[in-house]
């Protein structure tokens, strides 16, 4: 099927999109690789899996691997449609096609409130690192230091944020392979002080594997969502990278692997070295385990460590919130002057003013430093929810087009689809149920229902002044 120049209308009414919206394709499959690792593995892991170990124990493994196959199923789902359609706008552009135009401004700024509110709560993250070093030094500004020189960096080419990537992902898999592997050794040779109590029964002898019970295990489970978001940042990058069928495709390939080893892999070895009951909120357990085998400074490497898993998310936040705003500017959901490249075709108003909300981010440290973490990561798992079903359900009117033949059929299929969607569609709606329920993520819901209230009205006056707009054009 050939499709008609952009802005026209396909035979089945859907809107052709742009392939590329003017972007440079500077990013190779060794940089798609790496950000598909580092979307992997964040702060979530590094961070607040401290804070999932202290609440239900080694049934944080479980967890893990029961969310993990449902995104996996989630990114089989984006990699047709991005193989269908390797657009920058990404999932955005798909809900718009497939779901109808309010879908794909609700998703767009949505997955734009994402990674505002996710960077939020990686700088909070970062000042506290960084603090580790200059505790004289307020996170407040150390943060915001950082916010800005992420966001400099961001300007100078779509290169520099891939091999910045590059590098921050190569540390976070180098620390996770290297506590692995120290891990093993103390279980196996009984080398240093923790070689006397490290076991593997751990496991299932302090308590059991699930010693707070089922019920506690499933209310953790925003927490483990939150650690996976970010995952699908390799749609996003489909607009300028090199060869987007092939390196996408390989991507989501090996992420049962990633999974494997970075989550579940890695919290057995931390679960086994030492009982879950040894570790605390607010401290990481990897520095925990380095610190007690013995490694030489171990507590200041793992703090830059966790640092660059910040920083990270961070820089594909201020990258991906950028093009999605102006995505939705090409698409007429966005201020016009959102939809301007600079001379090096970047979106620069669109990254200024993403970078600009994240700020916010900064204020709340200053405001209530304690719950920001928890408010935040809430707010962000209700946006990561919203576009995993939006993923999901273009999906699934995108194989009803394919098997009506309006749409040629794929040859990178999602395997078990539609059941498989469905499944995945019970989970994602179980948890946001779960956050409810739960009285410290509840927030997350209370300002999800007012976001899509906005969005609401927002679209509302969009479309009348678009419809005001045209009669005008019509006029002349």
């Amino acid at each position: 099927m050939t499709s008609p120049p952009v802005g026209q209308f396909r035979e089945d009414g859907t809107k052709q999109i742009a392939s590329d919206d003017g972007y440079r394709r500077g990013l190779g499959s060794r940089q798609i690789q790496m950000i598909a690792i580092g979307g992997a593995v964040g702060t979530g892991l590094f961070y607040g899996a401290s804070r999932g170990i202290n609440a239900i124990g080694p049934s944080l493994i479980a967890c893990y691997a029961i969310a993990g196959v449902i995104i996996y199923f989630v990114m089989r789902a984006l990699g047709e449609l991005l193989t269908y359609s390797p657009t920058s706008g990404s999932f955005a552009n798909h809900a718009r096609e497939f779901l109808g135009p309010f879908a794909g401004f609700a998703t767009g700024w949505s997955y734009w409130l994402l990674w505002v509110t996710a960077c939020m709560s990686e700088v909070t993250a970062a000042g506290a690192y960084i603090n580790f070093w200059w505790p004289a030094v307020p996170a407040w500004a150390t943060a915001a230091a950082a916010l800005a020189l992420l966001f400099c960096a961001n300007l100078i080419s779509v290169k520099v944020f891939g091999e910045l990537e590059f590098w921050f992902s190569t540390i976070k898999v180098v620390a996770i392979v290297a506590m692995i592997v120290i891990g093993i050794g103390v279980l196996t040779f009984g080398f240093s002080a923790a070689g006397d109590t490290a076991s593997i029964t751990h496991l299932w002898a302090d308590g059991g594997f699930a010693p707070h019970g089922a019920w506690q295990a499933m209310l953790a489970m925003q927490g483990i969502i939150f650690a996976y978001i970010g995952i699908e940042l390799v749609g996003i990058t489909a607009g300028e990278a090199e060869n987007p069928k092939q390196t996408l495709r390989k991507a989501i390939n090996t992420l049962p692997v990633r999974i494997g080893i970075f989550y579940v892999g890695s919290l057995i070895v931390l679960l086994s070295v030492f009982s879950w009951t040894a570790y605390h909120p607010g401290v990481s357990p990897f520095v925990q385990v380095f610190a007690q085998v013995g490694v030489p400074a171990a507590a200041g490497i793992m703090n830059f460590v966790v640092l660059s898993a910040a920083l990270s998310a961070c820089n594909s936040g201020i990258y991906s919130s950028g093009r999605m705003l102006r995505g939705l500017a090409v698409n007429g959901e966005a201020p016009r002057s959102m939809r301007s490249l600079s001379p090096r075709q970047l979106p620069l108003p669109a990254l200024l003013l993403s970078t600009l909300v994240m700020g916010i981010g900064v204020l709340i440290n200053v405001f209530s430093p304690d719950k920001a973490f928890v408010y935040i990561t809430s707010v962000t798992t209700c946006a990561g929810l919203w576009t995993w079903i939006m993923i999901l359900l273009a999906h699934l009117r995108y194989r009803a087009r394919v098997r009506s033949g309006i749409l040629p059929v794929n040859d990178f299929r999602m395997p078990g689809a539609p059941v498989t969607n469905w499944i995945a569609l019970l989970f994602l709606g179980a948890v946001a149920i779960l956050m409810a329920l739960n009285e410290e993520t509840r927030i997350g819901i209370y300002v999800w229902i007012i976001w899509l209230t906005a969005l609401t009205i927002g679209f509302a006056i969009s479309n009348r002044n678009s419809r005001t707009l045209a009669k005008r054009t019509e006029r002349i």
